[in-house]
């Protein structure tokens, strides 16, 4: 079994086959900075942590900007402008020193999905790849950067998880980030960054990381850090409604359940029964929730009375020192996977 935590990388123009973990990136030059950096694009707004490294990493900096309608979309810029401008704001505002950075992207488009193939060496498997994954591709396989993370192996077949995006796509980002006066040293795939995490807050165990943002919730499985099973729910969810998260005062009164929320909690159940049904899933300990949408009405005890496991809420704070540090109740929520991805430099 596979099961090593340390990164592993991503090139453009290339399909990277490592045994080094659950990191997914652009490795733009190694670097000694006492500081990491996370950033993360996403359609209302920009975020970012700058903590320091080491074993239990302290908060330096953190702040959100937010982003003009139709600015960014799913990870993906729509306007370069706007978006580096929000950037060189957020750093300003946030006081971030960091220049170089790990870009956390978490895009629907982005296919993450179980794939099983030949054990072969890495640099073979790097070239072979690109063919046998191309009808599984949404685009040309020139056209797509590839990752293939391993999980087992048995009897001669290696099993892992396949990462595959749109290389413009990714090749804009990046550019955007230029244009704000950022360097991006890494690319790292947020569900990824959300495994590192378990590892963190759960060592040792089983665990799930559901991440729920504005549009997109992450749902993550991971064994003391390494990622089995990622999906990507597309669901629009009211996390900026403060009347909404107000009216919660922590009850989670079933009797009010949102429809959204309902819908919510039926799929991360589904998703986390299929796993455990599969003949190698294992049982899961617990949840940890996170995302500005952990705080909706209903959705823990909708998870906790369906599952009948611990659901834990994870914030920033269980990641990282505060110390003085005065973080917002919902970007505490939010930052966690920024987090995630910042510490794909240390791992």
């Amino acid at each position: 079994m596979m099961q090593q935590r340390a990164r592993t990388g991503w090139k453009r123009g290339a399909c990277e086959s490592r045994r080094r973990g659950p990191h997914w990136g652009i490795k733009g030059g190694d670097t000694m900075a006492r500081t990491l950096v996370g950033l993360e694009i996403t359609e209302e707004s920009v975020r970012a942590v700058e903590i320091t490294t080491g074993r239990m990493p302290k908060l330096v900096a953190s702040g959100e900007v937010a982003l003009p309608p139709g600015a960014a979309k799913d990870s993906e810029v729509l306007d370069v402008d706007a978006v580096a401008v929000a950037i060189r704001q957020l750093w300003s505002r946030a006081g971030i020193k960091g220049r170089r950075v790990v870009l956390g992207i978490g895009s629907r488009r982005v296919l993450v999905r179980e794939y099983t193939t030949q054990a072969m060496r890495p640099e073979l498997l790097r070239q072979a790849l690109p063919f046998q994954v191309q009808d599984l591709l949404p685009v040309p396989a020139h056209q797509a950067v590839l990752d293939f993370f391993p999980v087992s192996e048995h009897d001669g077949q290696v099993t892992g998880l396949l990462v595959a995006a749109v290389a413009e796509t990714v090749e804009q980002l990046v550019a955007t980030l230029a244009k704000a006066g950022l360097r991006t040293d890494l690319v790292d795939l947020v569900p990824f960054g959300l495994a590192r995490l378990a590892g963190r807050l759960s060592p040792g165990e089983s665990v799930a990381m559901v991440h729920v943002g504005d549009h997109t919730t992450h749902v993550v499985i991971a064994v003391d850090g390494v990622p089995r099973f990622v999906r990507v729910i597309p669901i629009d969810v009211p996390t900026a409604a403060t009347a909404l998260r107000a009216a919660a005062e922590r009850t989670d009164a079933p009797a009010a359940l949102d429809p959204v929320v309902a819908d919510l909690a039926h799929r991360v159940r589904s998703t986390i029964a299929f796993y455990g049904d599969r003949p190698d899933g294992t049982s899961i300990s617990g949840i940890h929730l996170s995302g500005a949408g952990a705080a909706l009405p209903g959705l823990r005890s909708a998870l906790v009375g369906g599952l009948d496991i611990t659901v834990h809420e994870a914030t920033l704070g269980d990641l990282v020192a505060l110390e003085q540090a005065q973080v917002p109740s919902e970007s505490a929520l939010n930052l966690v996977s920024t987090v995630g991805v910042a510490l794909g430099e240390a791992a």
